[in-house]
């Protein structure tokens, strides 16, 4: 039995409330065939109502946000469901287990990060002092950062990150992403403007086929967002093959989501 198919099918029970989320998240078990996992779930009639967000559309992003990341093959979001639960229908997404030793992000002095470290910018730490925001130059997270780039992610904080003691990382949290404008906000910076990884090309190269009319990932991901978001996505994908690069922020939009972590 897959994890999909556990969070899919199974007996969801509600263990208690999230209290960090700006949305309501439910901490669950789910139980099938024998089989028990922990899973977050975030009910539609639970969302709080965005300006440049259709109602009642987060719990479809995220599972679109896995449905993209399982086409890179790079599994970087956990296992994702639509469904129905004991307060309508929402996302159920498998609980992960983070190891908070692992060091992703730090604030360090001076204007250069150091050897293994990307720079992201400057921040205020008190009292009008300043330090260097910086994250690890970590292939795991700059895998996450083209994701992020395809989906149009608004909203990559450092809590989002949950790095496991196996060495995977996962991303979480991605309801404000898919929009047809410009919205990535990321702390994941550190390589804008630099050439992207064989590796990407090849991922993103498949993300072109699968979103290609007709194609695999592109009826998945109808059944999730707007036929004018699974266009925009399919741009992106091209843009970013065409230039080769990772993007670099806009201007046109706040590049760090706030609070950073």
């Amino acid at each position: 039995m897959t994890s999909v198919q556990l969070l899919a099918e199974g007996e969801l029970t509600v263990r208690g409330r999230i209290r960090e989320a700006s949305n309501a998240a439910l901490f669950c078990t789910v139980v099938y065939d024998g089989r028990e996992a922990s899973c977050v779930y975030k009910p539609v009639a639970g969302e709080r109502p965005l300006w440049d967000f259709p109602d009642g559309t987060l719990a479809q992003r995220e599972v679109a946000a896995y449905e993209v990341s399982e086409a890179t093959g790079w599994g970087l979001v956990p296992p994702t469901v639509l469904r129905d639960g004991p307060y309508g229908e929402g996302m159920v997404q498998l609980w992960i287990e983070a190891t908070p030793e692992a060091e992703l992000l730090a604030l360090v002095d001076g204007e250069e990060p150091g050897p293994g470290w990307k720079a992201i910018g400057l921040a205020e730490v008190g009292e009008g002092k300043t330090a260097l925001l910086v994250h690890a130059d970590d292939e795991r997270l700059r895998r996450l950062a083209v994701l992020d780039a395809v989906i149009n992610n608004a909203d990559r904080k450092g809590g989002h990150l949950l790095p496991t003691e196996a060495g995977r990382l996962f991303g979480i949290d991605h309801g404000v992403t898919f929009n047809v404008e410009n919205k990535l906000r990321t702390l994941l910076w550190g390589w804008a403007g630099e050439p992207l990884t064989a590796e990407a090309v090849e991922a993103l190269g498949t993300l072109r086929e699968g979103l290609k009319e007709g194609g695999e990932l592109a009826v998945r991901l109808a059944g999730l967002i707007t036929a004018a978001e699974v266009a925009a996505t399919r741009a992106r994908v091209e843009a970013l093959l065409a230039s080769g690069k990772h993007p670099e922020p806009s201007g046109e939009w706040p590049a760090i989501p706030w609070p950073p972590v």
